[in-house]
């Protein structure tokens, strides 16, 4: 179970939603004091890992396009 202040729920609130989508409970304090709970959904079917929410935001290309981006992005936008 995590503690965390409303401060800290407000200012990483979706990171806070991907833990308990991943079954954790989390538990949010005013003034050091217990004031709700967040906790996973009963669906069964959502599944998400126990890592989800705690890491960076990576680059999927992992070098430069050269300006060729605009041309694939053009290039799909015209096969829907």
């Amino acid at each position: 179970m995590k503690v965390v202040s409303i401060q800290d729920l407000k200012a990483r609130l979706s990171a806070f939603v991907a833990e308990a989508e991943s079954g954790a409970t989390i538990v949010i304090t005013r003034h050091h004091a217990p004031v709700a709970q967040m906790s996973p959904s009963r669906t069964a079917w959502v599944h998400r890992g126990a890592r989800v929410g705690g890491g960076r935001v990576r680059p999927v290309l992992k070098r430069g396009t050269k300006g060729r981006y605009l041309a694939v992005l053009r290039e799909d936008r015209n096969q829907r």
